[in-house]
């Protein structure tokens, strides 16, 4: 064996004892996570070992280096693969990134070859849940809820014409393609934000996007409102 293999050998075992300790860290139940991230070749352990120490001894960036030697597309990002949960990427590279301390590159190998990762940062998991529309009306009664809530109603137009809710802003879901892009400049992501459709089903569906666009505390109205015309306030038409 000569000096370099000896050298590889070790770099490689290095690995493995980096990836092994990260896997074994807390687990951050709950969280999300904010990271970016580098791939190379399995074969490619001494770039991997060189663009370590760039960043680690040289001060480079890690997004830098993304862009000019990554095989994964989000080199275009600079690596950033934006907010993370667990059950989102192979077991490997969530282990790893949810045992990583904020900010340190970590090492990980998967199935597509070696990997450095960094966290940048961690929050809370968005949820989307359920309000029985007896609660939300209840709620509804206070006209403070009113001012600071953010409601949102995804039935066509036709459809509000029949029955409608005060203070519901109408965005329709098949003119996703207009209010979608703009969103987040319509709407706060870290308020309380409820969606309401016919039966809940629409309103489902746009709740659980509005979570991946990063809103902390989303509220589908369970069954619509035409569970709430027949549960919370028979004053609203059925259809």
């Amino acid at each position: 064996m000569t000096v370099i293999d000896d050298g590889i050998a070790t770099a490689r075992r290095r690995i493995e004892e980096v990836f092994c300790s990260a896997a074994a860290t807390a687990p951050r139940e709950g969280k999300e996570l904010l990271v970016q991230h580098l791939l190379v070749g399995e074969q490619d352990v001494r770039l991997l070992v060189d663009l370590e120490k760039n960043i680690i001894t040289g001060g480079a960036d890690l997004s830098d280096l993304a862009v000019e030697y990554s095989l994964c597309p989000s080199k275009e990002n600079g690596g950033m693969l934006g907010w993370v949960r667990r059950g989102q990427m192979v077991p490997e590279f969530e282990e790893a990134a949810f045992g990583a301390p904020l900010n340190k590159v970590v090492r990980c190998k998967t199935k597509f070859g070696w990997h450095l990762l960094q966290v940048l940062a961690e929050r809370e998991q968005c949820v989307v849940e359920d309000i029985p529309p007896e609660e939300l009306h209840a709620k509804m009664q206070d006209p403070n809820f009113l001012e600071e809530a953010q409601l949102i109603d995804v039935r066509e137009p036709d459809e509000v014409d029949k029955a409608s809710l005060e203070g519901f802003k109408v965005l329709p879901l098949r003119q996703f393609g207009t209010w979608g892009p703009v969103m987040t400049d319509e709407f706060d992501p870290q308020k309380d934000t409820y969606v309401l459709c016919h039966h809940g089903m629409r309103s489902m569906q746009v709740a659980k996007w509005l979570q991946s666009q990063g809103f902390r505390k989303v509220y589908n109205v369970a069954g619509g409102i035409h569970a709430y015309a027949v549960k919370a306030d028979s004053s609203i038409p059925t259809y």
